[in-house]
């Protein structure tokens, strides 16, 4: 296990574990969590693949206190220097919540380096009611952060979320900078996608398990799958069973490995 630094292009400092050889892999956590939380999946792969675990902007050890610093162009910038620092030309690319959006974003900008992609429930693409309903979720997430602590902010939300996320959150909540939390939730005022249609422009071939609560909806995911013209739907769900670290990782790794064992001939041998 290898632990690396380097700059991004606004000069914010970022970090990743480095654990396997092969081909490239990243895995990026979800919103709350740490890249801590991928460490039981990335250890399913370490025998094929050079797992990459960063800890994305405002999380973790990534300290971020510029709300304008958070949108997600930057995002995508930051994976990509994220490769660069690595040499890497390309990279397979798995995200949870958070990083499935950077996932997609990054394969829509950049699909000569994202060889294949894993989402791990797929966050709200909203309208235009339901952004503005976001902006008002995260604003008041922050303004609670603010006030009382990161366990304060977290607590009305984590009931709503599969057991899973929770105990990821609580998890990362020693590790947090509250100050830099606040911060992150500014990605509220950005939009990722104005509609799933947009993603019909994705083409690397991805994988998409579906979420069951309302921030990642499974009809969304089922969406998702259908208009990506490579896109395939896991059989496995982001659910009430899975509820720790471990459990996600047990659930997902053979379904993706089996997925990337199919589209070996385009991800090639790295």
């Amino acid at each position: 296990m290898t632990e690396i630094s380097y700059q991004a292009t606004d000069d914010c400092a970022l970090h990743a574990t480095v654990v396997g050889e092969g081909r490239a892999l990243v895995l990026l956590h979800a919103g709350g969590p740490d890249r801590r939380s991928m460490l039981p999946l990335a250890e399913r792969f370490v025998d094929d693949f050079m797992v990459i675990l960063p800890d994305l902007r405002g999380y973790g050890s990534a300290v971020c206190r510029e709300p304008a610093c958070f949108t997600w162009a930057q995002y995508v910038e930051d994976v990509m220097r994220l490769l660069d620092h690595l040499g890497l030309p390309d990279a397979v690319f798995a995200g949870a919540g958070l990083g499935s959006t950077i996932t997609l974003r990054a394969a829509a900008a950049h699909p000569e380096r994202v060889r294949a992609a894993v989402l791990i429930g797929v966050e709200d693409i909203e309208d235009d009611e339901a952004k503005a309903a976001e902006i008002r979720f995260l604003d008041e997430f922050a303004a609670r952060v603010a006030a009382e602590g990161i366990e304060a902010g977290w607590g009305p939300i984590l009931a709503d979320l599969p057991p899973v996320v929770g105990a990821m959150v609580r998890d990362a909540i020693p590790r947090s900078d509250p100050d830099s939390i606040v911060a992150a939730a500014a990605i509220g005022h950005d939009r990722s996608f104005r509609s799933v249609d947009e993603l019909a422009a994705i083409t690397v071939p991805t994988l998409v398990f579906p979420g069951t609560d309302p921030r990642h909806p499974t009809v969304l995911a089922e969406g998702v799958a259908r208009v990506l013209p490579n896109g395939q739907l896991a059989t496995v769900s982001i659910g009430d069973d899975l509820r720790t670290a471990e459990d996600l990782a047990r659930a997902v790794a053979p379904e993706i490995r089996a997925f990337l064992g199919r589209v070996q001939p385009v991800i090639g041998a790295g």
